[in-house]
């Protein structure tokens, strides 16, 4: 990584001369376009020419007008779009000699040595040939007359860079490829819409996804919507399954639920390798049981549909990432792959990448399938595990016996998500042996009594649910800090757990620096940062965001849509966030807005007069439409109102204007699949630490812990979840605004402002450093900041 005193700047690199290629191959996957506008925009940003390949590796090979230039408007409205607007082709040809050298001759002709691959392992697989191969077609093409010596020896290098466009997630070295959020979308809306109706007949349902080679879909759907039983390749079940499945079946109907759900993938078989479908599983379940069951296979809908707020971001920043890893490669460079890594781009050998996903599949050739769950990377198996804890309830005989009481609440405004996380650290809480104890309405309820145990059925279905079952309050302890206490020592409570936002990390730190007084406070705390806001220090993400994130998107493409109708119109969107802009920066650069005003980033009434004579420049070409986002407390006197009016006073004869302030419906709502997954995940991580905590506290017969380790918050800084003592994050916060002092999220905004057309300046020293992928990495606690 580049040191502090050797920054590296966007705009000092330079592309003129250059030309940069994009295509898409394969299987088309949603958030494809918004890589094609970030490679597209952002090399012609820097003075590269910068050409659309329309379908795939068949218009590589064919040339003519497939191959054509982009221009800046060639990508506008492409970001809302599922898909590949470029198109994307199989290819027979280009897997022939002869048809990699008509490819090559058709790149010399324009003089284009940097490719860009949008697609899966084969298509990836291919590029890498193709660079490979390079300098041996340029000689053949001069041996055959069809290009000149002095071409060959210009363009003697070919430099690749790929991204990984793929629903099924089935790529090693990247924690999530461009589609796989979208598609899990488009299953979990299926999944929410049949709950409804299986429930009014107590009916099972058995849905198929995607997923012929990689269960990614099936295990984080199964694990989103809290299914009965999963079905994936990688870890097929072990034999005599058909009656532990059936008998699971009906406990859970004997609990008192009106359903059942069982997910398989397209892949799963049996340990001997014979296949298990849908109808199998039905037919099981209909001979053993005899409940009505029905068979929903999804099919190519989890291909389609718009692409998720996660998609558009994740793709966008790779695009950037891709154009400069071009930009920097050189003929020693390997090929690379732009992938994610907990939240931060990596570069990674392309080839590395593709031998460990071929791997995963000799592995499960070869029936080594821990190995196959292993080298699939820590992203799956972090899911696996959780869903292992979480899916099978052990029999009370096999549980460890321990006499510790958890309370778990919810505090602050509520999120989506909430209820995932309350469900998950319940069920791993009784499967650890504790008592759970609910507490209703934050901690005004905790010191009016609202407390009682809450049983491992009590929290059936709750992961679809949004806002907060067990109700939320702002209220913070330090007022009622007897009373709590007293409700502490009245119902024995050893630990506690605090799913919140900004308050409830205040709520902590109170209690923290309370246990001198009161020794009930003397116990494992841990905070889950929940809030749609994503202010808390301490977390690069808060269960809520990104379903609010994606309400805001959703609201945006829709508001797109109406401008796009009437022309020449701009809009003035306020979101929520109190002074923290990250719903309104990560929101604007999803949605494709010209601004976002923030707290964080001060602007004067000169900043808003260039943007709206950028939107006057705008007009005069063929996007005649505006987007500008606001956050609620970016500025008190520069309000939305006074926004819209200097923006229509100013506009007068060019463009009109509406605004738009989207309220509350950016706190409602069914939890996206990300909050689901990081709530469920975040969860169980904390009670498995409250667990251990309370084993090393435990002296004497009581539990007894005040030292900074035992009140932390658990959050996830760049690429690992840490616990991080909550005292020790007040230095990074600033408590008046309620956010913290550094937030890694300003660093996306300038992407934004290139994307819309804006000279500014980027720092890319943390780009740049080519990474290897790590093996058989296991998935480790960690407390404190990493290193």
């Amino acid at each position: 990584m580049a040191q502090p005193d050797q920054k590296k700047f966007f705009e000092n690199l330079s592309g003129a001369g250059k030309a940069i290629a994009v295509l898409t191959s394969g299987g088309d996957a949603q958030g494809m376009n918004a890589a094609v506008r970030a490679v597209v925009r952002v090399g012609i940003y820097i003075g590269a020419k910068v050409y659309f390949i329309h379908e795939g590796y068949q218009g590589l090979v064919d040339g003519g007008e497939n191959i054509e230039e982009a221009k800046w408007e060639s990508v506008s409205s492409m970001l809302q779009v599922g898909g590949t607007v470029i198109g994307s082709a199989r290819c027979k040809e280009f897997r022939t000699h002869e048809g990699r050298r008509a490819a090559a001759q058709n790149l010399v002709l324009r003089g284009i040595t940097n490719l860009c691959v949008i697609g899966g392992d084969g298509s990836l697989t291919g590029a890498n040939l193709f660079r490979e191969e390079w300098s041996g077609l340029l000689d053949e093409l001069v041996q055959q007359g069809k290009i000149d010596r002095e071409s060959a020896e210009k363009y003697s290098h070919l430099n690749i860079v790929g991204m990984v466009g793929s629903i099924d997630n089935d790529f090693c070295g990247t924690d999530m490829t461009i589609g796989t959020d979208s598609a899990l979308h488009r299953i979990i809306e299926v999944v929410d819409a049949i709950v409804t109706t299986a429930q009014s007949h107590q009916r099972t349902f058995v849905l198929e996804v995607m997923g012929r080679h990689c269960g990614y879909l099936a295990l984080v759907s199964a694990l989103a919507c809290g299914a009965d039983w999963m079905f994936i390749p990688e870890m097929p079940p072990a034999d005599g399954w058909e009656e532990q499945m059936c008998t699971k079946l009906s406990e859970t109907r004997s609990r008192g639920s009106r359903l059942n759900i069982i997910i398989v993938a397209e892949g799963a078989m049996d340990r001997h390798g014979q296949v298990i479908t849908s109808s199998i599983v039905k037919d099981l379940v209909v001979k053993c049981l005899g409940f009505d069951t029905r068979v929903t296979i999804l099919g190519h809908v989890q291909r389609g549909g718009t692409p998720s707020a996660f998609d558009r971001i994740l793709a966008s920043r790779m695009g950037v990432e891709a154009v400069l890893a071009l930009l920097e490669a050189s003929a020693d460079t390997p090929a690379c792959v732009v992938s994610l890594c907990g939240n931060q781009a990596v570069r990674l050998p392309l080839m590395e990448c593709v031998q460990m996903t071929q791997e995963v599949q000799k592995a499960m050739d070869e029936r080594r399938f821990e190995e196959a769950v292993r080298l699939r990377g820590r992203s799956f198996e972090n899911n696996l595990n959780t869903y292992k804890l979480l899916a099978h309830r052990k029999p009370q005989s096999e549980l460890p016996i321990s006499s510790f009481n958890v309370a778990v609440l919810n505090v602050g405004a509520p999120a989506a998500g909430m209820n995932a996380a309350v469900r998950s650290a319940v069920r791993v809480g009784i499967t650890e042996g504790h008592k759970i104890f609910a507490v209703n309405d934050g901690f005004e309820g905790f010191a009016k009594g609202q407390i009682k145990e809450i049983k491992w059925g009590d929290v059936g279905g709750w992961t679809g649910q949004g806002g907060s079952l067990l109700g939320t309050k702002r209220t913070l302890p330090a007022k009622h800090l007897e009373k709590i206490a007293e409700q502490m020592k009245a119902n024995k409570i050893n630990a506690l757990l605090v799913i919140g936002g900004f308050e409830a990390f205040e709520c902590l730190l109170q209690l923290t620096e309370a246990r001198s007084r009161y020794e009930e406070f003397c116990i494992p705390m841990c905070v889950l940062p929940a809030t749609i806001s994503n202010n808390v220090p301490g977390t690069d993400l808060s269960i809520g965001a990104d379903t609010s994130v994606n309400a805001i998107v959703q609201t945006c493409d829709r508001i797109k849509q109406s401008a796009s109708g009437t022309k020449r119109r701009v809009f003035i969107i306020e979101t929520m966030g109190g002074y923290c802009g990250y719903l309104a920066s990560v929101g604007g650069l999803a949605a494709g807005a010209d601004a976002a005003y923030i707290f964080e980033e001060p602007f004067d009434i000169r900043d808003l007069q260039s943007n709206v004579e950028h939107l006057t420049a705008k007009m005069k070409t063929s996007i005649q439409r505006g987007l500008v986002l606001r956050n609620e407390n970016s500025n008190e006197n520069y309000t939305t109102d006074f926004i819209y009016q200097l923006y229509s006073e100013e506009g007068k004869g060019v463009f009109d204007c509406r605004k738009n302030v989207l309220g509350h419906m950016q706190q409602g709502g069914a939890p996206s699949p990300f909050d689901r997954n990081f709530g469920t995940k975040i969860a169980a991580k904390a009670m498995l630490w409250i667990s251990r905590k309370l084993k090393e506290t435990y002296r004497k017969g009581r539990v007894f812990a005040n030292t900074d380790d035992t009140a932390c918050l658990l959050g996830m800084r760049r690429r690992a979840l840490v616990f991080q003592p909550v005292v020790d994050l007040k230095n990074e916060t600033d408590f008046v605004h309620r956010i913290p002092k550094e937030q890694w999220w300003l660093k996306l905004r300038p992407l934004m402002k290139i994307l819309a057309k804006y000279k500014t300046s980027l720092d890319v020293s943390e780009s740049g450093q080519l990474e290897h992928v790590v093996r058989h990495r296991r998935p480790e606690e960690s407390e404190g900041v990493p290193a």
